[in-house]
């Protein structure tokens, strides 16, 4: 399979240590990869939101003279995409187009399956299972957690923060959990950082989704898989974080044995109780 013009910048960031700054340019670049070859370094500033001297020094950072060998390069290298196309499009319209885009990168990520099944079976071996999402990320977490629940055995949320996270962190550890599901979401609060440090510390392996491989808890997570938001509205749009917790929830259900069974009991009961409108 011929990589998207996304994954080949990813392949051109990996590697390189970068700063907050130039990871808020590279992970611009990424959602905007199709049309990114063709910015200027102006241009591509006020898409990121930085200055056009961080511009050129992300280029110098990288290895290139500056941003015009960096853009030479990337009109070698990454192919153009389809163009942005629907101009006529309302803001609304723009937005569903932003995430289908980001849907189909999360479906060419999805090629090579191997980090998915790695989380899965971390997923599936902690007993118990936190599952970390704060503020932006608290209804991702909710969400995994909420199915997650139906075939593994204990399922801890944790979508507070406060004093106690770390208390629940550890009473996890204790409790036997080796592996801790994080999503992260921006605006990054400093607060899941510092409680994924926290879990590394007390040997837990983490686990994320975010929305970037440049988010700033990549540092402090042993296995990341990114799913990018969309940032056309007001607010971020999540569908393909959504959808990548599911995959790994079907990846650990794989995993676990007794998953079939767990469900057929759980839709036993619910029939019995007339739980759900038919």
């Amino acid at each position: 399979m011929t990589d998207s013009p996304a994954a080949r910048l990813q392949q051109l960031f990996e590697g390189h240590r970068l700063t907050p700054t130039q990871r808020r340019i590279a992970h611009s670049m990424v959602r905007r990869a199709a049309d990114v070859p063709f910015l200027s370094s102006v241009e591509l500033a006020e898409v990121a939101g930085v200055s056009q001297p961080s511009v050129t020094r992300f280029a110098v950072a990288l290895g290139f003279d500056g941003y015009p060998a960096l853009r030479k390069y990337l009109r070698e290298v990454v192919p153009p995409g389809p163009g942005p196309a629907g101009d006529d499009l309302n803001e609304y319209q723009q937005a569903v187009r932003a995430e289908i885009e980001n849907l189909r990168h999360l479906g060419e990520l999805l090629a090579d399956p191997a980090p998915v099944l790695r989380a899965a079976r971390l997923l599936a071996a902690s007993r118990p299972l936190p599952v970390l999402g704060l503020r932006a990320a608290a209804a991702q977490a909710r969400g995994f957690a909420y199915f997650a629940a139906k075939v593994h055995p204990d399922v801890r949320l944790l979508d507070e923060g406060g004093s106690l996270l770390t208390d629940r962190i550890d009473h996890a550890r204790r409790a036997g959990a080796t592996t801790l599901l994080c999503f992260a979401l921006p605006r990054h609060p400093r607060e899941v950082v510092d409680a994924l440090r926290h879990a590394r510390a007390a040997g837990l392996t983490v686990v994320t989704v975010a929305d970037s491989a440049f988010a700033p808890v990549a540092a402090v997570s042993e296995v990341l898989i990114p799913a990018a938001v969309g940032t056309g509205l007001s607010f971020d749009t999540a569908c393909a974080p959504m959808l990548l917790g599911r995959v790994l929830l079907e990846a650990m259900c794989d995993e676990l044995p007794d998953a079939q069974a767990r469900l057929e009991e759980f839709d036993s009961g619910a029939a019995a109780r007339g739980l759900f409108v038919e």
